[in-house]
């Protein structure tokens, strides 16, 4: 599994390496059941702070992607690799909806419009 930041993106470093995880299991590697490297490892590889790593873990966590447990780690949910393909869509177009001037509301329209 390889992690990308870009330090002169705008985009937070905790949304890019949330962002480079879920391509990664949304290609399947790693599976579910296996580990994510521990934040720390994580976190010395790119030379960034260990709490980065961990918000990017909690915000994976949230969507259901990934199990955090101590002394375990976290750990790769089944399913992931579907939910974090969706994710990393709507993650993408939120920000450019957002780079666009779109609202909200108008974002919201567009997708009721477009699922039907």
């Amino acid at each position: 599994m390889f992690v990308r930041i870009d330090p002169t993106s705008t985009v937070p470093l905790f949304e890019q390496v949330a962002a480079s995880l879920r391509r990664s299991l949304a290609d399947g590697s790693p599976a579910p059941g296996e580990q994510l490297p521990p934040a720390r490892e994580l976190a010395a590889s790119l030379e960034i702070n260990v709490h980065t790593v961990l918000r990017a873990y909690a915000v994976l966590r949230d969507e259901g992607l990934i199990d955090l447990r101590r002394r375990r780690g976290a750990v790769v949910l089944g399913g992931a690799s579907a939910q974090a393909r969706l994710a990393e869509l709507v993650a993408e177009l939120v920000r450019e909806a957002k780079r666009a001037g779109v609202g909200l509301d108008e974002l919201t329209g567009v997708l009721k419009e477009k699922y039907t």
